[in-house]
């Protein structure tokens, strides 16, 4: 879209072709296609940034992400025609900490808009236990003279939490306001609408999150330490914060006496990773499994055809799980 790329476009497609890589396609459904079109061109990360880039640019903006459907956002390696495609767009989106292989392109591309949605609010440090049942938790663990040995750090799964969201929305259309002024009162309009949307959500999450039989549930990987802490709720995860770690025989055997303490039915698992550990122990302490999507991309095995509905499938799993009044 902006004047100084149209005049390097050639330059850089031509260095695409010299790489084997071929011209670059301009279709915005494929996560390889390249920008330099007549919208804002918006190079995304993964499915939540894309997401909020499609709703809050409307029809004024070409969305490309760097993460196909169905793949696992945390393995992603940006390639040399992807890397090209950043040369070409008017604005990276991104969330630094989840996806180094785009942290790094988006770095070091020309990319003229680098919107990070850390900065837009406040990241928290979560573990394998989080919430407000964690510390009495820790306590009790104190007394028996067991650790947790959890696998934490800075938590950078804020979409989850739906105020979060909210607020991330709120300055990636003040982003797009500033890069793209000719279509600035549009951009307000749509983030204005998008706000509500979550607001509403969370709502719906308060209200039915508000009385359970049990305030604990137990996910395979801790994606959703900022949703539990903003529903009085602890999330118990078998592994940490990444969903590739390995739990510990002493963690399996932990969750299985809290579980039964607890009163916790069900082991949550995803779509994108394999479920075989979360079924092994739920399992073993004679649980129920179902699925808690952290949506990190949408795909047909998906709970719905966007965040919203795939959220309100979590809230509807989420309650039947803790017993919900």
């Amino acid at each position: 879209m902006n004047v100084r790329r149209r005049h390097i476009s050639g330059i850089a497609v031509t260095a695409a072709a010299a790489l084997g890589l071929g011209t670059l396609s301009a279709c915005s459904g494929d996560s390889a296609a390249a920008g330099n079109t007549d919208k804002f061109d918006v190079v995304a990360s993964f499915y939540p940034m894309a997401y909020l880039a499609e709703q809050i640019g409307g029809d004024h903006v070409n969305v490309t992400s760097l993460t196909e459907p169905g793949q696992e956002p945390h393995d992603l390696e940006i390639s040399a025609k992807q890397r090209a495609q950043l040369e070409e767009s008017d604005a990276a989106l991104f969330l630094k900490g989840l996806q180094p292989s785009a942290d790094e392109a988006i770095a070091q591309s020309g990319a003229k808009t680098k919107i990070d949605a850390t900065t837009l609010t406040a990241l928290e440090e979560h573990g394998s236990e989080v919430g407000g049942h964690a510390a009495e938790h820790d306590h009790a663990e104190e007394e028996h003279g067991h650790e947790h040995g959890e696998e934490g750090g800075e938590d950078p799964h804020i979409w989850l939490d739906p105020v979060k969201y909210a607020e991330v929305a709120k300055g990636v259309g003040e982003a797009f306001e500033k890069a793209d002024p000719d279509h600035a009162a549009d951009y307000k309009k749509n983030t204005e609408a998008l706000v509500k949307r979550l607001d509403a959500l969370n709502t719906e999450f308060e209200t039915g999150l508000k009385d359970t039989d049990t305030k604990v549930f137990i996910t395979t990987h801790a994606a959703f330490g900022y949703l539990a802490e903003r529903y009085g709720l602890t999330e118990e995860a078998i592994s940490g914060l990444s969903p590739e770690s390995e739990p510990s025989a002493a963690r399996v055997k932990e969750l299985e006496r809290m579980a039964k303490a607890d009163g916790v039915s069900t082991v949550f698992y995803e779509t994108l990773v394999s479920d075989k550990t979360a079924k092994t122990v739920a399992k073993d302490a004679n649980l129920r499994t179902d699925v808690l999507d952290p949506v990190e991309g949408i795909t047909e095995k998906s709970r719905g055809d966007d965040y919203f509905q795939v959220m309100e499938a979590n809230l509807k799993a989420l309650r039947t799980a803790m017993g919900a009044k």
